[in-house]
């Protein structure tokens, strides 16, 4: 096994503290990224010692895969719209617990995902804490692939420092089939909440990484174990 770094403990901790969240017969949201993947393992480690859950809807392709190689039975929200659960990491997260996702790219089916859920429990390492969102993370906004060009002068009007998203020299699609514009803002995002309605109403915006008002707990995990912030 490769050497975990102390962020990768801090994002285990965080991920294993929230798994204690599960109880049984409940259907969960499992979530995507590095310390998404913890929580996962951690779930099917409690499965495999006894815990019974109805079914776990996964927010990626990726997410899916793995939980489908640790033996995690899955569903879908055709199956059930309504979730009692939620897990998923964040690239960054403010005092209020609103927070910037989509460093991954599924920032589309983990807002869907989410929003279905009775509860919606965030997780991160300490270093995703911030006091004021997009200090240190771009804020990633899913575009039909025809918009790019007019949606991202749009955003530039906003503001917004955009760069077409690539992975290694390609034009990076989500699993949804479309694109994503990562946009930094000089100093942070003063009003997310106004930014947010701004960007939903630009023609050719799906989604924007922007969660707001939606985790009611987060889960910190750093060099004192894990911690959790409710929100306010």
């Amino acid at each position: 096994m490769q050497h975990e770094t102390t962020q990768d403990q801090w994002k285990r901790t965080a991920g294993e503290a929230a798994v204690e969240f599960i109880e049984a017969g409940m259907v969960i949201g499992l979530g995507t990224g590095s310390t998404a993947s913890y929580m996962i393992q951690a779930l099917a480690r409690r499965l495999q010692a006894g815990l019974k859950i109805v079914g776990a809807v996964p927010t990626s392709e990726a997410t899916e895969q793995l939980a489908r190689s640790l033996g995690i039975p899955l569903t879908d929200l055709d199956t059930y719209p309504e979730l009692d659960l939620a897990i998923d990491g964040t690239d960054e997260v403010d005092n209020h617990l609103n927070l910037i996702k989509g460093g991954g790219g599924a920032l589309l089916r983990e807002k869907i995902v989410a929003s279905a859920s009775r509860r919606f429990i965030v997780i991160a390492d300490v270093t995703k804490l911030v006091t004021q969102l997009g200090s240190s993370a771009v804020l990633p906004v899913e575009t039909i692939p025809f918009a790019v060009t007019p949606v991202s002068r749009r955003l530039h009007a906003l503001g917004a420092s955009v760069q077409l998203r690539t992975r290694s020299n390609q034009v990076f699609l989500t699993d949804n089939g479309n694109v994503i514009l990562d946009c930094s803002f000089a100093g942070g995002i003063t009003d997310p909440t106004d930014l947010e309605s701004r960007i939903r109403r630009i023609v050719g915006v799906v989604e924007t990484g922007l969660f707001l008002n939606m985790a009611e707990c987060a889960i910190i995990g750093g060099p004192e174990g894990a911690r959790q912030i409710l929100a306010r």
